[in-house]
């Protein structure tokens, strides 16, 4: 369901709600296993520097933000607090119930959503919300679903595309820039 810019650019104006899988969309989709003392293994993942500071960047212009992800991990819950992300659900294995959940206390519709995903477990989401993005690596039979897909892949700053693409439409991104380049 490609759009013309300027059906995107409409779509993109309305968002108040930024929704990511975590997986795949804010990292590149691997996990690491690293051993911890007593034999045991922790799980561990990397996060893109650029999608953070657009965190801040979405949080500066009024943005809401959050993160609904199928597994539990406590490096997703730090990474939440570190960038002030406003809702976080995990072991979210089907996210519709999650999401409603997230409306109901934003007190947002579905046009007012941007939701990020990766793979085919998104389309719930994706096929309800008013900004439906793939990451530039998505599974190709999401990408039939979505509004827009990332020139970047997950976990390498599609997220800050993302947050950049609204921005720019809500007329918010110049303001950003001023505050760096002057």
């Amino acid at each position: 369901m490609p759009l013309t810019p300027k059906q995107l650019q409409a779509r993109a104006r309305k968002i108040k709600l930024l929704l990511l899988d975590v997986d795949g969309v804010l990292t590149d989709g691997r996990f690491f296993y690293v051993p911890s003392t007593g034999g045991r293994l922790i799980e561990t993942k990397a996060f893109h520097s650029r999608d953070g500071l657009g965190f801040r960047l979405a949080h500066q212009a009024g943005l809401k933000t959050g993160f609904i992800s199928g597994r539990r991990s406590p490096a997703v819950e730090h990474r939440a607090k570190e960038l002030g992300v406003h809702f976080l659900k995990q072991h979210a294995r089907e996210k519709l119930e999650p999401y409603h959940e997230i409306l109901r206390e934003a007190r947002l519709k579905d046009e007012e959503v941007c939701y990020v995903g990766d793979d085919i477990v998104d389309l719930p989401l994706l096929t309800r919300v008013g900004l439906a993005v793939g990451v530039g690596d998505s599974h190709k039979l999401l990408r039939r679903y979505v509004h827009y897909v990332t020139k970047q892949p997950g976990g390498r700053g599609a997220v800050r595309e993302v947050i950049e693409l609204i921005l720019t439409a809500q007329g918010e991104w110049d303001a950003v820039l001023k505050h760096y380049v002057r």
